[in-house]
C-alpha cells in the first residue's frame, strides 16, 4: 500500500475496521454484565406473577432478616415522581397500588451476592387482590373491559382519509391478518452499575440507546436535578429497540442512594423478557380496489395494535403504521384507521421497523391476491404500482428524492435463483432434513416477493437533533481530533461512521471517538435509523466550524485569505504549501459543538391525517426461497436476496452487514419468533422456546445496494437499518404460500398452519 493509499483509508465510502471490532470477535469487549467495582453490592427486582391485581400490603420483614442484604426497598422509597415513560409518564419505576401486567416490578433488594439477594426477594410476602383483566386488545374498547389506565384504553388513534370518501373499483380484494409478539432478542441481558457520588448524586453505567431520556426520567423519580445523575453507555450487547425505554436504570440508582454503595444489576434471560418492551402483535384488515389491470384506486385499512400495559412507544408505532400501512404504492383514494390500545398484556414498544413491519405482512400478502386476481406477475404489479419520485404518498407528503420501487423488484427478480434441487439431496439441505425426518419427498419449492419503505428518523414535528463536539489540536507533532457525541454505539457501527466523517472532513488520521455519556448534549435515540443522517450531520457540522476556525487563525498569521485544510498543511487555493497546521495551532486546541437538525416535519391533521409527517423514506425488496415439507409442516429458506436504496454506503461493508442483520430478524418473525402470551401470562421467556434462526437457518444472501443520494441529507445518505426487516419477512411468507397455496394469513407460520391441522 502507498502512503497516498494509506490517507485514504478510512474515508467516507471507505470499509475499515471497526475499533471495537477484534475485542468483540476475541471475547475482550467489556458489555454492561461486565461491569465491576471492589465494594459494589447486587440488585434484584421483585416482579408481579399477575397480569392485574390490587397490592393490599407488603411484608419486607423476613427479606431483611437475610445475612449479606443492605436494603429493601418498595415505591414507598421513592423519593421523586415514581412515573416514566417515553411518550407519556403512565408507569410507576415500582408499582404501587395495582400491578397492571405480569413481570411489572414491585420491590428491590440489594445484597453482597446476587443469589442472596434473590433468595431475599423470595422472602418479600407481598398480599395480592387479583382483578379482571383484558387481555384481549380486540375487547380493550369494549364499554364493559377493565380499564387498565384510568384515561381509558386508547392509546392513540390515526385516521388518513385521502381521495373519494366512497371509491369503487371493478376489481376488489380483501384480507384479515394477524402478526405475533416479537421480542427484540437481542444476545447482552439488561445490565448496570450505580455508583453513588461524593457530590450527592450518582453515575450510572448502562446499556442504553437513548442517554439523555434515560437521564431525565431517573432525574425525575430521584428527585434531582441533571447535574447529579450522570449516564454513561456501556458496552451494548444489541439493542433493536429493546433499549429505549427503562429498565434497571432508576432501581439500581435506587439502592445505590440508599446504601451508599455501588449497586449491580444484571438480568438473567428469562427476567429479560419481563424487563424490555416487545413488537406490538396487531390485527388487520385490508382492502384494495382496483382496475382490472391491476391499477390500484383506493385502499382500506383497520389496523390495530395491542400496547400493554403501559404507553411506551405506541403512539409513534400507531402513526408509522397508519401512516406507512399502504405500503409504498401510489394509492388515489384511501381510508385507513390504525389504533393501539392498552391491555393487561407485556408492554410493547420499539422494535426495528416500528409499526411497518406488521403492516408490510398485511399489504404484501394483499398485493400478491390482487395480482393473481387479476392475472398479473407478482413482480409487474408491484413495478405498476410502485412509488416514484415525484409522487405523493397517502398522507399528501410529496416524495422529493428516489423512489425506486420497480428498479428494486425488477432487480431481485432478475438476480440468479439457487439451482433446481437434485434428485439425491444431502438431507441437510431438506426442510428437517438435519433430523433425518425426510428424503425429500413432499418438499416442494416456493419463491415469494416484498417491497417496502420506511421513514427515518423521528416524525410528526418531534424536535429531532443530535449535537457534536469536535475538538482538534497537535499531539506528538501530528493533528489528532476528538469526537464526541452522546449517540448510542449499539452494534451498528456508529464508532465507525463518526471517525470516517472527522477523516473525510479534516483529512486528520488520528481520530479518537470519546465516551458517549451526558456530559454533551444529545444525540437522540439510536433508533429509527437516523444516526448516521443525524448525528453524522452533526459529527459534520461539527468539523465544518473548526475547519473555519482554523482557517480564520491561519488567515491572520499568514495575512492570506485563499487557504484551504488539506491534511497537516494549510495550502493556497493554487496548491502552495504556506504553512503547517501544528505550526498554526501550536499548544493551542480548536474546539466546535453543534446542535445539528434534519429539515423540519410535521404533525399530521388530526382528521384527514394529511401533512409532511417524516423527513425521509427508505426503500427495499426481498425475494424468497423456502423449500416446504408440505406433509411435516417444515420450511427451510434457501435464498433471501435483497436490493435496497442507502442514498450514500458511508461504510459499504457495514451497510451490509445492517441488511443482513435486519433480514434475518425479519425471516424470524415470518418463521418462529413469537412471544406467547396466554390470559397475559409470558409462556416462553427464554431462547429455549422462544426460538431465533441461528447461523444454521440463516441462506446465502445475494444483496444489491443501490446508491440514489437524498439531496436534503448529508452525503446523501438514507437509513439502512430498519427496510430489510420490513421486506424480508413478507417475502418469506409469500414464498410459502406459493409453496403451500394456503392462504397462511398469520405470522410466525408455524408447521400446524401448513398442514391444515
Amino acid at each position: 500500500m502507498t502512503s497516498t493509499e494509506a490517507r485514504t483509508q478510512g474515508r467516507i465510502g471507505d470499509s475499515p475496521l471497526r475499533p471495537d471490532g477484534t475485542l468483540k470477535v476475541t471475547g475482550e469487549f467489556a458489555y454492561a454484565s461486565d461491569l465491576w467495582h471492589d465494594d459494589m453490592v447486587w440488585g434484584v427486582t421483585l416482579r408481579s406473577p399477575h397480569p392485574h391485581a390490587r397490592i393490599v400490603a407488603i411484608d419486607i420483614t423476613e427479606a431483611l432478616r437475610v445475612p449479606g442484604v443492605c436494603a429493601v426497598l418498595t415505591a414507598d422509597d421513592v423519593p421523586g415522581e415514581n412515573a416514566v415513560g417515553l411518550e407519556h409518564l403512565d408507569q410507576p419505576a415500582l408499582a404501587t397500588g395495582v400491578v397492571r401486567y405480569q413481570g411489572e416490578p414491585v420491590a428491590l433488594v440489594a445484597a453482597d451476592h446476587p443469589e442472596t439477594a434473590r433468595r431475599a426477594a423470595k422472602r418479600i410476602v407481598v398480599t395480592y387482590e387479583e382483578l379482571p383483566a383484558v387481555t384481549d386488545p380486540r375487547r380493550a374498547l369494549d364499554p364493559d373491559a377493565p380499564l387498565v389506565q384510568e384515561g381509558g384504553n386508547l392509546v392513540r388513534e390515526v385516521r388518513i382519509r385521502r381521495g373519494e370518501e366512497e371509491p369503487t373499483a371493478p376489481v376488489v380484494v380483501a384480507l384479515d391478518f394477524e402478526v405475533g409478539m416479537q421480542d427484540q432478542a437481542f444476545l447482552g441481558p439488561e445490565s448496570g452499575l450505580a455508583v453513588p457520588a461524593e457530590d450527592g448524586g450518582v453515575d450510572l453505567y448502562v446499556a442504553t440507546q437513548w442517554l439523555h431520556v434515560d437521564q431525565a426520567q431517573v432525574c425525575r423519580v430521584l428527585g434531582m436535578p441533571e447535574e447529579k445523575v450522570r449516564l454513561h453507555l456501556a458496552g451494548v450487547g444489541g439493542a433493536f429497540g429493546g433499549r429505549e425505554d427503562l429498565s434497571m436504570h432508576v432501581h439500581a440508582c435506587l439502592l445505590a442512594l440508599h446504601t451508599g454503595k455501588p449497586v449491580k444489576m444484571s438480568y438473567n434471560r428469562e427476567e429479560s423478557f419481563f424487563g424490555h418492551v416487545h413488537r406490538h402483535p396487531a390485527w388487520l384488515r385490508y382492502e384494495f380496489g382496483a382496475e382490472r389491470d391491476g391499477t390500484l384506486v383506493y385502499a382500506a385499512a383497520d389496523i390495530l395494535f395491542d400496547g400493554g400495559a403501559y404507553a411506551s412507544s405506541t403512539g409513534a408505532v400507531v402513526g408509522n403504521g397508519g401512516t406507512l400501512g399502504l405500503g409504498p404504492y401510489r394509492i388515489p383514494n384511501v381510508r385507513v384507521d390504525a389504533r393501539g390500545v392498552y391491555t393487561h398484556n407485556p408492554p410493547c414498544g420499539a422494535m426495528r421497523g416500528f409499526g411497518c413491519v406488521q403492516a408490510a405482512f398485511a399489504h404484501e400478502a394483499l398485493m400478491d391476491s390482487l395480482a393473481d386476481t387479476v392475472g398479473v406477475d407478482r413482480v409487474e404489479i408491484r413495478a405498476r404500482n410502485g412509488m416514484r419520485e415525484g409522487d405523493v404518498n397517502i398522507t399528501g407528503q410529496l416524495i422529493d428524492s428516489a423512489a425506486p420501487v420497480a428498479e428494486l423488484i425488477r432487480i431481485v427478480r432478475d438476480l440468479p435463483l439457487p439451482p433446481e434441487p437434485a434428485e439425491a439431496r444431502d438431507l441437510r439441505e431438506l426442510p428437517g432434513g438435519v433430523s433425518n425426518t425426510t428424503h425429500g419427498e413432499g418438499v416442494v419449492r416456493g419463491v415469494g416477493y416484498a417491497v417496502t419503505y420506511k421513514n427515518v428518523g423521528f416524525s410528526e414535528g418531534f424536535d429531532d437533533y443530535s449535537t457534536a463536539r469536535v475538538r482538534l489540536q497537535i499531539t506528538g507533532g501530528e493533528p489528532v481530533a476528538t469526537v464526541q457525541t452522546a449517540a448510542a454505539e449499539v452494534g451498528q457501527g456508529l464508532i465507525t461512521v463518526e471517525q470516517q466523517i472527522v477523516r473525510t472532513e479534516l483529512g486528520v488520521e488520528r481520530v479518537v471517538v470519546a465516551p458517549k455519556d451526558t456530559s454533551v448534549g444529545s444525540g437522540g435515540s439510536t433508533s429509527a435509523s437516523r444516526q448516521t443522517y443525524v448525528t453524522g450531520g452533526a459529527v459534520k457540522a461539527a468539523c465544518e466550524a473548526v475547519r473555519a476556525a482554523v482557517l480564520r487563525r491561519a488567515a491572520a498569521q499568514l495575512e492570506r485569505s485563499d487557504l484551504r485544510l488539506d491534511g497537516d498543511k494549510l495550502v493556497s487555493d493554487g496548491g502552495e504549501v504556506l504553512a503547517g497546521l501544528a505550526e498554526v495551532l501550536g499548544d493551542d486546541v480548536v474546539e466546535e459543538t453543534v446542535e445539528w437538525r434534519h429539515r423540519p416535519t410535521h404533525p399530521i391533521d388530526p382528521e384527514t391525517g394529511q401533512g409532511d409527517a417524516h423527513v425521509q423514506y427508505a426503500f427495499s425488496a426481498h425475494r424468497a426461497v423456502v423449500d416446504v415439507d408440505v406433509e411435516l409442516g417444515l420450511v427451510k429458506v434457501v435464498a433471501l436476496d435483497t436490493a435496497q436504496d442507502v442514498g450514500k454506503a458511508i461504510n459499504p461493508d457495514a451497510v451490509v452487514g445492517q441488511i443482513q442483520g435486519g433480514s434475518a430478524q425479519g425471516m424470524g418473525l415470518a418463521l418462529m419468533e413469537e412471544v406467547v402470551v396466554t390470559d397475559g401470562a409470558v409462556r416462553n421467556p427464554s431462547f429455549t422456546d422462544y426460538l431465533i434462526p441461528t447461523i444454521l437457518d440463516m441462506p446465502p444472501m445475494k444483496i444489491e445496494v443501490l446508491e440514489y443520494a437524498d439531496p436534503h441529507a448529508p452525503y446523501g445518505v438514507r437509513g439502512v437499518g430498519e427496510p430489510p426487516t420490513i421486506s424480508s419477512g413478507p417475502a418469506v411468507a409469500a414464498a410459502i404460500r406459493a409453496a403451500t397455496g394456503r392462504a397462511l394469513r398469520r405470522v410466525p407460520i408455524r408447521p400446524e398452519h401448513i398442514v391444515g391441522a
